[in-house]
């Protein structure tokens, strides 16, 4: 996945064209957050850019400083909206083939609202 050309037919290019619907509860210049419609936890939110970053590798590579904070910026804001402070949540970003990657654009899953139970059992 690292040296392919970005996919601009995968369903998040399509929902930041708004060719796609997505439940929206965070956005500022640079990213965008919604509700996964696959949800597997009480608070299920996509964080992703609105650049076309591949993957995580390709974001560390390639992005600016501002698109790097505002990252961090929408895991801050989906936490006090959730009120996930308190409890705590998870974050993940899978990367490649062998990381578990499905949708060619770099997103975080930001998962909480009830205990999620340990990474592997």
């Amino acid at each position: 996945m690292i040296n392919e050309e970005y996919d601009k037919n995968n369903i998040f290019a399509k929902i930041l064209r708004k060719e796609a619907k997505a439940d929206i509860i965070f956005e500022n210049e640079y990213i965008l957050c919604f509700r996964d419609i696959f949800a597997i936890a009480p608070v299920h939110i996509l964080i992703i850019p609105k650049r076309h970053f591949k993957d995580i590798f390709d974001f560390s590579k390639n992005a600016s400083s501002e698109e790097k904070v505002a990252i961090f910026d929408g895991f801050e804001n989906i936490i006090k909206i959730f009120k996930l402070d308190q409890d705590g949540c998870r974050l993940i970003s899978n990367f490649g083939d062998h990381g578990g990657q499905e949708v060619p654009h770099l997103h975080f899953h930001l998962l909480g609202g009830k205990g999620l139970g340990p990474m592997r059992s």
